[in-house]
């Protein structure tokens, strides 16, 4: 599971394309930004976009050897990038390596909007991996018409035909995922998981037909393989080594085992080798056992992150987009975070939750803040800021739980520059200091509270199965909702004084509070078109909660709306109202997930998390224009450059920075393209 940073939370080859020999492709732009305390966090911004850095504090103080090792698993991440932009639509990698053609040997007039739109449609495709949003899942819509596009084609001597080129303009594939309820959302859905003509009933029906040797370790069906039709008949297509996408598992297989051979202890290096084996087979059972023995191998300062994980973009939560983070222990924010990991069974004791969907025993749950040194995949260039895994329910129960926050990603994120948002969506003065005085520690505490002891907290009853099969489209935003008010919940307790978290709980949790329902009511929506319901999982979820508790508490007042100059406000009364009210919500989502209730949490998500207040929304929308920061931000990577002696041997790896956003996107596709355009 992972956890989305929304900035506003705070406010703050059938297509062929060839090059004439007196065009030259475009070297991608490197520089070395100096690590200081003025470092430039801000690369660039267009669209909905803001594109900043990220910096490795502490990468001086790595052997080299972890150095290296950290090297490997980057190299690894990046040759499987391709992977997702695969996965997101299947013309994806066509499109992508036409449009590159254009932009790098198109000699022609640069000046006009034209030419400045297709820049910008360029670089908002490479931010979402595809020709999809990256969080509304619409159709990226080109502000440049197809005749000009096809000029551009061909002055560049580059081929873009049929259904490839005919997408960009049509309504075909409009969206990616498509959440909405009583449609077939299979076969309404881009993504690029399952066959064309593949359908809800067809997924369905496939998977009630396997069966795990135990089925109290239900294996992840799904997970590794597109499913499709051939001649009528359901066949999966296992992503390994010599199956789809195996030219370039075989490039990360190669990575991986050079970063084994450099392993900081045996269980890390085991751990790996069962990764490598699992690449290499597409073994379900492989995968289950590389996590266990993942989730265990705790000791070092070098861990990762890395193959087909969250299940988010697939309509019905089956099967996982390719991932990956690489990341170094932060020694002292790890220690002073660890006591959540150590009192997670006094949260589970204390929670709201029915007896029976308690755990009694709370096992292995591990908290470190990390500092990031790579993604990719589904992780670049968005990234989560908190990610606890691994997903599968049994082991997390039996084994236990990694829970990371990415402490140098979310101190990018505060130290890019402030929106100027918040004075406009504050109540008042009390609500604004409290945000500037303790949002960014609420922030803080609230990835930390989610993915710790949320994702961690709560067990199925007996006999209930995967909540993927029970709670279907629903079940990832009930799981982000229900963690979400875990931390919540717990944000709003003198614990975290008593475990010295905080010097002040209730100003804490109150600036925690003032933010979830600011955002989750009105400050989110700058991300929607007016009209549109909300679909993503995370931004679903935090409407529902909000919209939830603000109708429950009606009666008593707690959440208050007010009307002001025209301008429209919420104002919490009373917190600790809410606090009681947000221990229901969690009571119930818990007993949904716990029973498998399909009912209860359709009517929960349909009632609360996805219709608009469209009044609302268009006050916002116009509320927002005087602001010039992007709502959306995303990142960079520093590049990892290994020099060598005359034996080829590392003898030591340097950190530097990508000068511009399209640098490193070309620099990405020359280096990282493993895969054939049609797979």
């Amino acid at each position: 599971m992972k956890l989305k940073f929304i900035l506003i939370l705070s406010i703050f080859a059938s297509i062929m394309y060839s090059c004439g020999d007196d065009k030259k492709t475009q070297e991608p732009e490197m520089a070395t930004v100096e690590k200081t305390s003025d470092f430039d966090y801000n690369v660039e911004q267009f669209a909905d976009i803001k594109i900043l850095r990220y910096q490795i504090p502490g990468w001086e103080n790595l052997t080299l050897k972890e150095q290296k090792l950290v090297y490997y698993l980057v190299q690894a991440g990046l040759s499987g990038r391709d992977i997702m932009w695969d996965q997101n639509y299947r013309h994806n990698l066509k499109i992508r390596n036409a449009l590159e053609a254009v932009y790098t040997n198109y000699n022609g007039d640069k000046n006009t909007d034209d030419w400045k739109a297709f820049e910008t449609y360029l670089k908002r495709v490479w931010f979402s991996n595809g020709i999809h949003h990256h969080y509304s899942n619409d159709k990226l819509k080109p502000e440049f018409s197809s005749d000009y596009l096809k000029s551009l084609l061909a002055d560049s001597g580059v081929t873009l035909e049929g259904e490839a080129f005919d997408v960009i303009f049509n309504d075909k594939d409009s969206k990616k995922v498509n959440q909405a309820k009583n449609v077939d959302n299979v076969l309404l859905s881009a993504v690029n998981f399952y066959g064309p003509n593949v359908t809800n009933a067809d997924v369905e029906n496939f998977y009630k037909k396997k069966s795990s040797p135990n089925p109290e370790k239900p294996l992840s069906f799904g997970l590794n393989s597109q499913l499709v039709k051939e001649n009528g008949e359901l066949k999966e297509r296992v992503y390994k080594s010599g199956g789809l996408y195996g030219s370039a598992i075989d490039e990360i297989v190669k990575w991986l085992e050079l970063a084994q051979g450099v392993a900081e202890n045996k269980a890390q290096g085991d751990a790996l080798g069962l990764l490598i084996q699992y690449y290499k087979t597409g073994d379900l059972q492989t995968w289950d056992d590389y996590n266990v023995a993942w989730t265990a191998a705790t000791e070092g300062n070098i861990d990762y992150i890395n193959s087909f994980i969250e299940v988010y973009n697939d309509p019905l939560g089956y099967r996982g987009s390719y991932e990956t983070i690489v990341q170094i222990k932060d020694f002292d924010m790890s220690e002073k975070m660890a006591v959540l990991s150590e009192n997670a069974q006094w949260f589970e004791d204390n929670s709201p939750l029915m007896d029976a969907h308690k755990k009694d025993s709370v096992v292995g749950v591990t908290y470190k803040v990390v500092t990031v040194a790579g993604e990719a995949g589904d992780a670049s260039p968005s990234t989560p800021i908190g990610v606890n895994l691994p997903n599968a329910n049994w082991i997390r129960k039996e084994v236990g739980s990694k829970s990371v926050s990415l402490g140098n990603i979310i101190n990018a994120y505060n130290n890019a520059g402030s929106t100027g948002r918040l004075k406009e969506f504050v109540h008042d003065d009390e609500e604004y200091e409290l945000e500037e005085k303790y949002g960014q520690l609420a922030d803080k505490l609230h990835t930390a509270l989610h993915e710790v002891i949320g994702h961690a907290s709560g067990q199925l009853n007996p006999g209930v199965g995967e909540t993927k099969e029970t709670l279907k489209n629903y079940a990832s935003t009930l799981e982000e909702g229900r963690a979400d008010l875990v931390g919540l919940y717990y944000l709003y307790d003198p614990k975290l004084q008593e475990l010295e978290l905080v010097d002040d709980w209730k100003s804490v949790g109150k600036a925690a509070y003032d933010g979830y329902i600011r955002n989750g009511l009105m400050t989110q929506l700058i991300r929607l078109n007016l009209g549109d319901d909300v679909e993503e999982a995370h931004m679903r979820n935090r409407q529902w909660v909000s919209a939830w508790v603000y109708e429950k508490g009606k009666a008593d007042n707690v959440i208050e709306k007010v009307t002001r100059d025209g301008k429209t406000y919420f104002n919490i009364n009373d917190y600790d109202k809410l606090h009681e009210l947000f221990g229901e919500l969690l009571r119930e989502t818990q007993r949904i997930k716990s029973e498998g209730d399909y009912k209860a949490v359709e009517e929960l998500v349909e009632g609360y998390g996805v219709k608009v207040d469209q009044a609302i929304h268009k006050e916002v929308l116009e509320r927002n224009t005087q602001f010039t920061s992007a709502p959306y931000s995303g990142f960079v990577n520093p590049v990892l450059v290994a020099e060598k002696d005359d034996n080829g041997d590392i003898t030591a790896i340097k950190v530097k920075q990508p000068n511009t956003f399209e640098g490193q996107m070309l620099n990405y596709s020359k280096n990282f393209s493993f895969l054939p355009e049609e797979n």
